[in-house]
């Protein structure tokens, strides 16, 4: 599976954006199966979790930092996750990649180490 993440730019602090990851080399039937996530990296910071959903039921998991302004949905036969964020502040500024994952356990959304296809990443700047 391939993962092709977009969608990322420069805005100002409150403003949207829209972030899509497309996968490819995969059936949507093969993409349905997987969670999908999405993680950030700021520079000189650790990659951490931000928003998953799941394969099935298309529940969504959200971090803290993002809980309420951030949405991530799925479309299957698109092959496509997305992550919708508003109210965005500076903090928000990172490099956001996408992930799909075969989950095990009750935790696998916010485990990196559970997710086995990455894409390359998008810039989010958000100036204040």
């Amino acid at each position: 599976v391939q993962l092709q993440a977009s969608g990322g730019g420069l805005v100002q602090s409150g403003d949207s954006l829209t972030l899509s990851c497309a996968a490819s080399a995969a059936s949507a039937r093969t993409f349905s199966r997987y969670g999908m996530g999405w993680f950030r990296q700021a520079p000189g910071k650790e990659r951490e979790f931000v928003a998953a959903v799941t394969w099935g039921d298309n529940n969504p998991y959200y971090s803290d930092a993002v809980k309420g302004r951030f949405a991530i949905s799925r479309d299957n036969p698109k092959k496509t996750v997305y992550l919708q964020m508003n109210s965005l502040k500076p903090e928000d500024t990172a490099v956001y990649y996408c992930a799909a994952a075969n989950p095990r356990g009750s935790d696998w959304y916010r485990l990196i180490h559970e997710y086995v296809y990455w894409g390359q990443g998008t810039q989010v700047t958000v100036s204040s």
